[in-house]
């Protein structure tokens, strides 16, 4: 028998010739002719046959040569008490809001509206000095959507205006008739006398 290898109970087939085959395990019987315990044989992982009741002497002496599995027992190291350690202390860094409320938006909303009006003041302002000369502004019935559209031709001017053919303003310009630039024409003419 090897070592490494688990012993296995050997039982006579019924059969015409009664060869030995393996069986299923150890009967009961063969362990205590062998005088060993069932809790050794569950130990080495050996099989037990309850239903078989023959005894075979080869089984007999496979199980004598089974010994207990030497069990390891490492030595169990005496307690010690772990020493409680304290950590510093480190104070927590504020967290900024995670989201502002409604109110704030809205108030920085405002804000962000009134700086945008002022810088187009000031833009506007800087423009009417770069001019030479009165707005077209200062005409009346004149408003910012059609100064625009003037501005966007040349006209800056209430002087440029007067030099302008008003049937050519009045085919360019939409909205704007070309009796309405004449008569803008005229009173620009009496503001500059």
């Amino acid at each position: 028998m090897e070592t490494n290898k688990k012993p296995e109970a050997l039982v006579i087939s019924p059969s015409k010739d009664g060869h030995k085959r393996i069986g299923t395990g150890f009967s009961l019987l063969e362990i205590k002719e062998a005088g060993k315990s069932i809790e050794l044989l569950h130990e080495n992982n050996l099989k037990i046959d309850y239903m078989r009741r023959s005894s075979h002497a080869t089984n007999v002496d496979l199980l004598k040569k089974v010994k207990p599995l030497s069990k390891k027992v490492k030595k169990r190291e005496p307690f010690t008490f772990k020493q409680k350690t304290r950590t510093p202390f480190v104070a927590k860094e504020e967290k900024p809001k995670a989201k502002p409320s409604k109110i704030e938006k809205e108030e920085l909303i405002s804000k962000e509206k009134k700086e945008k009006v002022k810088l187009k003041k000031e833009v506007s302002k800087k423009e009417e000095s770069k001019v030479e000369g009165l707005p077209l502004s200062s005409l009346s019935g004149l408003g910012p959507t059609t100064v625009s559209k003037f501005k966007e031709l040349g006209v800056d001017n209430l002087e440029q205006l007067i030099k302008e053919d008003p049937d050519e303003l009045g085919t360019l310009i939409k909205g704007v008739s070309v009796e309405r630039i004449k008569k803008w024409i005229e009173e620009a003419k009496e503001i500059l006398k």
